[in-house]
């Protein structure tokens, strides 16, 4: 189990919370964890935690702080349209900073990796694509991607995307990102949709989940 403790921005020395667990055994590198649109919800506790019984050092910065400090919001409409709003509020810099000074938070210890989910997802391809550092990265559906395919990657990076997803057309997406980096594998989880790797019964799909998460896993260990 891990806790949640503050950690300073670099680009502007704002302290937001992040929630950090060590990892289990033989430590296997650092992980950056991007939250959801939802904030660090149970879902991303309960996923830091996972990494960490894989063996790596986990955090997920609370993204939203400055706007609302430890916002979590339910799958409801009203919390789907909260972090919505604060998703679209937080420039997308500032989000990156702050990933960043996670990964600095981890980078003296070893290898560090990138994942995130849905507003993570995005993030996760971007930082790939600007920031110095890591060693891999793996986006799962992230609504950003297509409009950003034709950055270039820092880093290996794969990406996760459910063929049911109704918001992110897959094929599209696919085409658009190996268009421009062919080399980058893209992913689609024919029996998914939008956020599968989420415990909510109404979006997880276990087996596309463990999929995704041994490709990553793979991805990592090869980095």
């Amino acid at each position: 189990m891990g806790e949640f403790s503050k950690l300073k921005s670099g680009a502007d020395g704002f302290e937001f919370a992040v929630y950090r667990a060590a990892p289990t055994g033989e430590r296997k590198g650092g992980v950056v964890v991007i939250q959801e649109i939802f904030g660090i919800d149970e879902h991303i506790v309960r996923d830091v935690d996972r990494w960490a019984s894989l063996g790596y050092e986990a955090i997920a910065p609370s993204l939203y702080d400055r706007r609302e400090p430890g916002f979590t919001a339910g799958h409801d409409p009203a919390g789907l349209t909260a972090g919505v709003t604060h998703a679209r509020a937080t420039p997308l810099d500032q989000a990156l900073s702050d990933v960043d000074a996670c990964r600095a938070a981890l980078a003296d210890a070893g290898k560090v990796f990138v994942v995130g989910y849905c507003y993570g997802g995005s993030l996760t391809w971007l930082a790939a694509c600007q920031l110095d550092g890591f060693a891999a990265g793996s986006s799962y559906y992230g609504s950003l991607v297509q409009a950003n395919a034709d950055k270039t990657p820092k880093c290996p990076v794969i990406l996760h995307l459910g063929r049911k997803d109704a918001g992110i057309p897959a094929d599209e997406v696919k085409a658009a990102v190996q268009a421009h980096n062919p080399g980058v594998a893209v992913y689609i989880y024919e029996d998914a949709g939008h956020g599968f790797n989420n415990e909510d019964p109404e979006r997880l799909n276990q087996a596309s989940a463990d999929l995704a998460r041994q490709r990553t896993l793979d991805l990592f260990a090869g980095a």
